[in-house]
């Protein structure tokens, strides 16, 4: 007969060799990355920015401070992003400071015994590159596979995973048809078309990051949410997260994984999304308080790739005041990987988003999501008690009161 509480133990705890790790991108947390489409974005009168990013967390020079904080801990992956208009500031013209920047945060993290994790492209794209016509104009993606090779080359020593998109989804729906991303255009013959300029460059990408960095596992992270059908909303439904999730999806076949980003869930009614179900509490960004919809996410992109692709969640958080609904939230979401777990679903690691408070693109700095907070005068960091809690899973890799 078997013992309750030691099947409770195994129930609640992860796999050997489970990756837990936090997140940034370079735009949202380095400052003055003036020389992209969104620091020009957020000085546009009319963009409906809430404020530009200015200095941001100061994390170009304080990329030490940051390492130490994922490090003390407890986390095994640091997942942040190059950014490409400081590598490449004119075409052909590398920056070899830049890079050389990046190889130490590397080794950095390293030295602290911290994997990282590199995204080569998160959101921003170098203005010359915009003024060309950005992910609009399918040369777009052998470009990015040439800034793939260059960066890979100096970086594939000392990285551990590359991405190759972080959530191009996101890029092509808010720029091209919903207008409040860079470029800003409310398009609707023109998503597609981006989406599939936006799978070349991942394939593309992929192809360059592996000659560059052989062994270097390499995949792409896509925004996906649980889609919920309303009042008779399946044919919308189904045509919207085509576009949005599937036609990326599709295109992951031999990745080394599929990295989920998952938020919230979105409502879809037979003319759109019809936004949060009554009584459901909502948060700054506007979504559903909603931590049930990583299981369901992650068990959509393993059902999708057929069980080939394996999954990583590469980010997955919540943006709030109350640090104890921070813990609950990531505490139920966690308790759906497990279940994914226990079903058989090959989950190979957790990703929290985000180590700080940072720049919430047209959100300006209101949502909170870190694990850390930033005095927004001194940059001083200081851990929430969230940090610890989420550190102290890493360590034992089992939820709380289960190890």
């Amino acid at each position: 007969m078997s013992d309750p509480s030691r099947d409770a133990d195994a129930a609640a705890r992860f796999p050997e060799g489970f990756r837990w790790g936090t997140a940034t991108a370079a735009h949202q947390i380095e400052g003055g990355n003036w020389n992209n489409d969104w620091w020009r974005w957020e000085h546009t009168p009319g963009s409906g920015v809430a404020e530009p990013s200015g200095d941001a967390c100061d994390s170009w020079n304080r990329w030490d401070v940051d390492a130490d904080l994922v490090a003390s801990l407890g986390f095994h992956d640091y997942r942040f992003s190059i950014e490409w208009s400081r590598i490449e500031p004119e075409p052909g013209e590398h920056s070899r400071v830049a890079l050389d920047h990046y190889v130490r945060v590397c080794e950095g993290l390293r030295q602290r015994g911290v994997e990282p994790v590199v995204t080569f492209h998160h959101f921003t794209t170098p203005r010359w590159l915009a003024d060309r016509g950005g992910w609009a104009a399918p040369e777009t993606a052998d470009h990015f596979a040439d800034f793939c090779s260059h960066a890979a080359t100096a970086l594939g020593p000392v990285i551990s995973r590359a991405c190759t998109l972080n959530e191009p989804n996101i890029v092509s729906f808010y720029g091209h048809l919903a207008g409040v991303f860079p470029p800003g255009r409310k398009e609707p013959k023109s998503f597609p078309a981006v989406n599939e300029v936006f799978v070349d460059a991942h394939r593309k990408g992929v192809e360059a990051i592996r000659a560059a960095a052989p062994g270097v596992p390499v995949g792409l992270t896509l925004a996906m949410s649980e889609w919920v059908a309303v009042d008779g909303g399946e044919a919308r439904l189904d045509r919207d997260r085509h576009h949005m999730e599937d036609t990326y999806l599709d295109a992951t076949g031999g990745d080394d994984f599929i990295g989920v980003q998952t938020y919230s869930r979105v409502r879809i009614g037979p003319k759109g999304p019809v936004g949060p179900e009554p009584g459901v509490p909502t948060l700054p960004m506007g979504y559903e308080l909603w931590p049930q919809s990583l299981e369901a996410t992650i068990r959509r992109a393993w059902e999708r790739t057929g069980g080939a692709v394996p999954v990583l969640v590469t980010e997955n958080g919540i943006g709030t005041d109350d640090d104890d609904q921070r813990i609950e939230y990531v505490q139920r979401a966690l308790e759906g990987v497990l279940r994914c777990l226990a079903d058989g679903i090959d989950v190979r690691g957790y990703t929290y988003w985000s180590l700080l408070d940072n720049f919430e693109w047209a959100f300006g700095y209101r949502p909170r999501f870190g694990l850390v907070s930033v005095d927004r005068e001194t940059f001083e960091r200081t851990a929430k008690p969230s940090a610890a809690w989420l550190g102290g899973i890493a360590r034992t890799n089992a939820l709380p009161g289960h190890d």
